[in-house]
């Protein structure tokens, strides 16, 4: 019997990905020899230094999650159900994707590029040299927290809003960039990142337009209507 499109869908985006994070660790060393070369010996005192800076303190849980409050705020004042709903999703895949980037970071033990030569690049687990490398920054790379978070917001937006999607995604690619500009990941980290979020916001937007909206109304208050209509797909 043949294989169902979806199936084959499945297993194409399943090898794309596999293919992007293969090639994205044989990156990781010469795209960080390259960020090093561009940026110089006084880049950290640039304005380029605090622009990336600022975008990473913008691009992390905190931020995010009082942007889109304020964006529930406005979808309820306009008594728009659909963003009500969108908005919620994106809120859960960034918090369910960022708790998994984290829990990989603490356990996985990678040096972040910006720690050479001081530290030998690697992943140690959670113990080196006899110490516990939970919680030691410099050894809590891998994956991408900031990147696992926007992303997990940014890929619903995509999947229900296509057209906002893409400025979620230019806004959330601008955080990831800056992670690896500022020495705090190496390309790996990010693109397992991104490949984590998709998975996770995937399955929370299915979820979201089954049962999950009557969960979104309960929290939100918001009188719950019949099922979702073709229109709020």
């Amino acid at each position: 019997m043949p294989a169902k499109p979806h199936a084959l869908l499945l297993t194409f985006l399943a090898v794309l990905c596999g293919l992007a994070i293969w090639g994205a660790f044989r990156l990781d060393a010469p795209v960080r020899t390259a960020v090093v070369a561009s940026q110089g010996k006084d880049w950290k005192k640039s304005p380029d230094h605090t622009f990336h800076s600022n975008v990473r303190k913008f691009g992390d849980w905190p931020p995010v999650l009082l942007a889109a409050a304020a964006g529930l705020l406005v979808a309820r004042w306009r008594n728009n159900r659909r963003w009500m709903h969108i908005l919620f999703a994106a809120i859960l895949s960034a918090a369910i994707s960022g708790l998994i980037a984290h829990a990989g970071k603490l356990t996985t033990g990678r040096t972040r590029p910006r720690e050479s030569p001081k530290i030998e690049q690697g992943f140690y687990g959670p113990w080196k040299d006899g110490k516990s490398t939970v919680g030691n920054a410099a050894l809590n790379a891998f994956p991408s927290g900031h990147t696992a978070t926007v992303f997990g917001f940014a890929a619903v937006i995509v999947m229900a809003a296509p057209a906002w999607g893409v400025a979620a995604l230019a806004l959330a690619g601008l955080v990831a960039w800056s992670s690896i500009a500022m020495g705090a990941h190496h390309p790996s980290d990010v693109v397992v990142a991104i490949v984590l979020s998709f998975v996770v916001a995937r399955l929370v937007w299915h979820w979201m337009r089954g049962n999950g909206t009557r969960l979104a109304d309960k929290i939100l208050r918001v009188p719950a209507p019949p099922e979702w209509t073709k229109s709020e797909s």
